[in-house]
């Protein structure tokens, strides 16, 4: 993944991450809201129980120095930010923002087939994975402000099922 941003390598290195079981909460990603701080995230974050996709996309832009949406932490709130990309356009990188029962979830784009994006994001089971999100639920493609869109769509195969366990 040589042509790969910075921010999507650094999502990369975190592949494996894992909320903490029960009512504990993984220092790791409490460590992440703590580094980002409730400015950025619009938030005190205490808790791997909150929904943490935002902590995690906004965490791998602050690696490339890159401000993130205003209140980070809220999935919605990335549907605006930067400049838009048309479906023909994304690239490996890409934000993806997506409608989900009770809120949105945001990741980051890795690929594609015919009916589901592939995305690597933070909560996504529970963990930073790679997930098929169904395309139907895509309501922004994102980029970030002025830096150039590098790649092209990726085509994947589907040989994983449509997940719908991102909270």
């Amino acid at each position: 993944m040589a042509n790969e941003p910075k921010w999507l390598k650094a999502a990369r290195a975190k592949l494996g991450t894992k909320e903490a079981a029960g009512s504990a909460n993984s220092s790791t990603i409490l460590g992440w809201a703590k580094r980002l701080g409730t400015k950025v995230l619009g938030m005190i974050y205490n808790a791997d129980s909150v929904p943490w996709c935002g902590v995690f996309v906004a965490l791998c832009l602050d690696e490339d120095g890159i401000d993130p949406a205003a209140i980070a932490v809220r999935a919605m709130s990335w549907s605006t930010w930067g400049q838009a990309l048309r479906p023909e356009r994304l690239a490996p990188g890409a934000i993806l923002v997506f409608k989900r029962p009770g809120g949105g979830h945001v990741g980051f784009y890795v690929g594609e087939d015919a009916r589901a994006y592939h995305v690597l994001g933070g909560n996504q089971g529970n963990a930073v994975t790679v997930a098929r999100v169904a395309k139907d639920r895509c309501i922004a493609r994102r980029w970030p402000p002025g830096r150039a869109v590098i790649g092209k769509p990726v085509r994947m195969a589907s040989n994983k099922p449509i997940s719908n366990d991102e909270a």
